[in-house]
């Protein structure tokens, strides 16, 4: 943890919720975190590691069919940090190609180890790799079309990164710890390249567990509105999108599944392809005109209340300002698609 300059952040609420079939829609479109225990404590894997890590690891690989799966491997000397080098170009981990099954044996034959190697799988879709898997391991969430992932490793810690979709992590064998930042930190968390990131994301480059406060002064005012929740084996964490979160797993083998989801239909596509957009094309005009644009967004983009900027257009005629559906969610891509041609 950070140094004793930095107190000990607030946990996240906690929710009670009685049985899977009782997560409501408002907790599931919630704008803070939440957490709820023994949410997925019914979870065959859950129950099966509860016996000994190694009868649940066996479960696991039950459901693999042998194909190759993208890993992390590091010296004992990162502490499971897996980040960047010291120079900013490269990164301190090698990523390799193998299979689960072997990752979890190697997993078993580092537990114990005084200094083990730091082993990390990351961001594997569960129904591609394990299918079947959700039959006995899931939570009522069809509905949102969930991509849902398996991370598994020994301790590791993950920097703190955002997510544009809604997230439901699932603490299934092991030990967690969320360090969670609202979204209007990001002028304090430091964030660093975005063209070359450790697992897709940008990432705060502040060490949380060491901040070095001279060189990253504004951390200390992220960290004053921080919140923290520790996991056990069975235990759900909602992260609303956006927000920023660390996440370490505390124990010599874990396991976490997550559910991500969004409201709108991937032909809207993602708001990253906007920002980037935006990147090329509104970043380096003239003051002026980028204050003229940023009224233009607030006018007709970040509004609550959209409708008011067209009242004056009769609803037929609204075109792209009214509400995007289907149609116009794929004319407005084939129209951009062609202009980024040029």
């Amino acid at each position: 943890m950070p140094s004793c300059k930095l107190p000990t952040p607030p946990s996240v609420a906690e929710v009670e919720i009685r049985h899977v079939s009782d997560i409501s829609q408002s907790l599931l479109t919630s704008d803070t975190p939440w957490v709820a225990r023994g949410l997925a404590k019914h979870w065959r894997l859950v129950d099966a590691a509860t016996t000994t890590t190694e009868a649940g690891l066996a479960y696991l690989k039950s459901w693999y069919q042998g194909r190759p799966i993208n890993a992390f491997i590091a010296e004992p000397e990162i502490q499971g940090r897996f980040f960047y080098n010291d120079h900013l170009d490269g990164f301190n981990f090698t990523q390799l190609e193998t299979a689960l099954d072997r990752v979890i044996d190697k997993l078993i034959a580092l537990r114990g180890q005084p200094k083990p190697a730091a082993l990390y799988v990351g961001s594997t879709n569960v129904d591609a790799w394990l299918p079947g898997f959700r039959k006995e391991n899931d939570l009522p969430l069809q509905h949102l079309d969930p991509l849902v992932s398996l991370w598994l490793g020994n301790r590791s810690r993950v920097a703190p990164h955002f997510d544009f979709p809604r997230n439901l992590a699932c603490c299934a064998v092991g030990k967690r710890r969320f360090t969670l930042f609202p979204p209007e930190q990001v002028d304090n968390l430091y964030v660093g390249p975005w063209d070359m990131t450790p697992a897709g994301q940008p990432i705060s480059l502040v060490d949380t567990h060491a901040p070095d406060l001279a060189r990253f002064p504004r951390f200390e005012a992220a960290w004053r509105d921080a919140q923290i929740a520790e996991l056990e084996p069975g235990d759900v964490i909602y992260i609303p999108g956006m927000w920023w979160h660390q996440v370490e797993a505390t124990d010599d083998i874990n396991v976490l599944v997550n559910y991500w989801w969004s409201e709108t239909p991937a032909v809207m596509g993602s708001p990253v392809d906007a920002f980037n957009h935006a990147l090329l094309s509104i970043k380096s005009l003239p003051h002026q005109q980028k204050a003229a644009w940023r009224k233009f967004f607030d006018h007709y983009i970040f509004t609550d209340n959209p409708e008011q900027s067209v009242t004056h257009i009769p609803p037929e005629q609204r075109g792209r300002l009214g509400a995007i559906d289907d149609a116009m969610a794929r004319r407005l891509r084939a129209e951009l698609t062609n202009r980024l041609k040029r």
